[in-house]
C-alpha cells in the first residue's frame, strides 16, 4: 500500500471515530485500531492527535478554496456562481458536520492552545472568505451587490448565514432551509437597491 494510501486509511478511521464520540474519547489506539495498523504508523504520518484531527477535518478544503476561486473566474453570472459557491460549502460542512461540530466543541484545547494550529485554521477560514469574496466582487461589477462595503466582509455575512443555515435550522421547515432563499436573502440585504 502506497504510504498517501496508508495516510488517507488513518484519516478514514479517524474520521469515523471523531464522528462517534468525543475527541477526549478516543485514543491513537483506538485509530490504529481502527484503520488496521500500528500505533507508530500513525505517528509516522501525524505527530500527535490533534494534528491528525485537525488534518482530517480538512481535507478536501484546499480543493473546496479552488474550485471557488477558479468559479469566480468564470463567465456566469453573479447569482449562479454565488448558488454554485454556497451549494459546495455546504456540502463540504455537511460531510464533516460531526467533525465541525466537535472542533467548535473542543475549540479551546485544540485551537486557542495551540498556535500553529489556529494559525492555520484561521488562514484556511480567510482563504475561504477571499474566494467567497472573489464571487462578490463579481456581484459589485454587475451592479447587483452594493460597493460601500468590503466584499470580504459581506463574504464573513454570507458565511455566517451558511453555518446558521446548517447549524441551527434544522428543525425550520424545508422551505426555510433552502440555499436559494439564504441568497436570495443575502443579495436583497446586501444589494444596491436594484436588485
Amino acid at each position: 500500500m502506497s504510504s498517501e494510501a496508508k495516510r488517507a486509511q488513518i484519516m478514514q478511521a479517524a474520521e469515523k471515530l471523531f464522528a462517534s464520540r468525543r475527541f477526549h474519547e478516543i485514543t491513537t489506539d483506538d485509530i490504529a485500531r481502527e484503520a488496521k495498523v500500528g500505533k507508530g504508523t500513525i505517528y509516522r504520518y501525524f505527530p500527535d492527535k490533534d494534528e491528525l484531527f485537525f488534518q482530517t477535518a480538512m481535507s478536501g478544503f484546499d480543493e473546496m478554496c479552488d474550485l471557488l476561486h477558479r468559479g469566480a473566474q468564470e463567465q456566469e453570472g453573479f447569482r449562479s456562481q454565488i448558488l454554485m459557491a454556497c451549494r459546495q460549502i455546504s456540502q463540504f460542512f455537511q460531510r464533516r458536520r460531526q467533525l465541525f461540530r466537535m472542533m467548535q466543541a473542543e475549540e479551546a484545547p485544540i485551537l486557542w492552545h495551540n498556535d500553529d494550529m489556529r494559525r492555520r485554521w484561521l488562514g484556511n477560514r480567510s482563504r475561504l472568505v477571499s474566494a467567497m469574496g472573489q464571487i462578490i466582487d463579481k456581484g459589485v461589477s454587475e451592479g447587483l451587490i452594493r460597493s460601500d462595503v468590503q466584499s470580504t466582509v459581506l463574504a464573513q455575512f454570507l458565511m455566517g448565514m451558511l453555518r446558521t443555515r446548517a447549524r441551527d435550522l434544522h428543525d425550520a421547515p424545508e422551505a426555510m432551509q433552502s440555499l436559494e432563499l439564504v441568497v436570495e436573502l443575502f443579495v436583497r440585504g446586501a444589494g444596491n437597491g436594484a436588485a
